[in-house]
């Protein structure tokens, strides 16, 4: 029964009309969607104002962000350490270079090899997994590292007696992407605007990384990903609580394996050339540096984390240089010393400040806070 006078009106439902504090509108987060996608549309253009080789940069940080997303399922959801990731990388790229080549003679297109090479990596990785069930930590890092060691030998190696690799001399001749006539490793003119080769890449990149983000987020938030928190939480617990782990973690390591073979295919057809050099170790803890530095678990935390890895160190090759020849008139440290010197300082003051990365998911972020409070044993660093 309402006892208010005739006159007055209720003040009950004005604040329930009010928007909560924090809480996004619909129309605010689909603004917020096409200006992103419209500056991501135009981007390459204004890099191709700066220099091509800045599109190609950037094609290159979108197939880091493959692959870290790759690695974040193995790293980051299962909390399974792998330091030879870049393996399945290599055996993507060298299953697009043998089979849209001349070396056997094969042209297939690469809506064939793609999955084919994605089929093949997850083969590699179900067979890594296989005899690692067991191991963590530290032993499960250098049988991994191992791993990532013995198929950059094999394809070093392979070109006698037969010649399946072509050994150190790499393949060259690669086909790139072919879509009913269109090429992407040519330049085309639509109107007055020429598209290079690049900016062709760039875009189907970006579509396929769009549809790599949309699945990873839905693995993370399905009972497999929550089965993989779980394991990597406690495996024991995970175990007793009926979660079957030794099938989540083949699960894991076939999938993150997909995703580098897919990304090692891409890598093929737009250089056109590969050989084992482009996938030795240090290749392997740069993508895990940038899962770590981005923060494990966290979807979007990742493909922060290899932007910067990818953009910073170019920035710094193309500034370092013309820093020391203008303050000392020559250069006084090679500027490839002060990139590597700049990115591990980099890497210790996150740890020691940041050590959940710089978006970490709400677990980990919950975990380091858990860790940091007085009276747990560590107390406050």
């Amino acid at each position: 029964m309402n006892h208010s006078a005739p006159g007055m009106k209720t003040s009950v439902a004005a604040p329930l009309a009010q928007p909560l504090p924090g809480v996004r509108r619909p129309a605010t987060a689909w603004i917020g969607i096409v200006l992103l996608a419209v500056a991501l549309a135009v981007l390459p253009f204004v890099l191709t104002g700066i220099g091509t080789a800045w599109v190609r940069i950037t094609n290159l940080a979108i197939l880091y962000c493959f692959l870290a997303l790759g690695l974040n399922i193995v790293v980051g959801f299962a909390g399974l350490l792998d330091l030879g990731y870049i393996a399945f990388y290599g055996v993507g790229a060298y299953t697009y270079a043998l089979l849209a080549s001349p070396h056997f003679g094969l042209h297939l297109p690469f809506w064939i090899i793609l999955p084919i090479g994605a089929l093949i990596a997850c083969l590699f990785g179900v067979l890594l997994g296989a005899p690692t069930l067991k191991l963590r930590g530290d032993y499960l890092a250098i049988v991994t590292l191992g791993f990532g060691e013995i198929v950059r030998i094999f394809l070093n190696n392979l070109s006698r007696p037969f010649n399946l690799t072509n050994g150190a001399q790499g393949i060259t001749l690669i086909d790139p992407f072919r879509i009913d006539g269109f090429t992407f490793g040519k330049p085309h003119t639509i109107g007055s605007l020429v598209v290079s080769t690049p900016v062709n890449y760039y875009y189907f990149l970006l579509i396929v990384l769009v549809a790599v983000i949309v699945l990873n987020l839905r693995l993370q938030n399905s009972r497999v990903g929550r089965a993989w928190e779980a394991i990597r939480e406690d495996e024991i617990a995970a175990r007793a609580m009926g979660i079957n782990t030794r099938n989540m973690k083949l699960l894991a390591f076939a999938m993150g394996a997909s995703f580098g073979g897919i990304a090692g295919g891409m890598f093929s057809a737009m250089q056109q050339f590969i050989s084992p050099e482009s996938f030795v170790l240090v290749e392997s803890i740069m993508v895990l540096s940038m899962v770590v530095l981005g923060g494990m678990g966290n979807v979007f935390g990742v493909i922060v984390g290899a932007l910067l890895l990818s953009y910073v160190p170019e920035v710094l090759r193309y500034t370092v240089g013309p820093a020391q020849m203008a303050l000392f008139g020559r250069t006084l440290i090679d500027p490839e010393v002060i990139r590597m010197l700049m990115f591990g300082l980099a890497l210790v003051l996150m740890m020691l400040f940041r050590p959940a990365g710089i978006l970490p998911s709400a677990v980990r972020k919950r975990e380091f806070e858990t860790a940091r409070r007085p009276g747990n044993g560590q107390g406050t660093p």
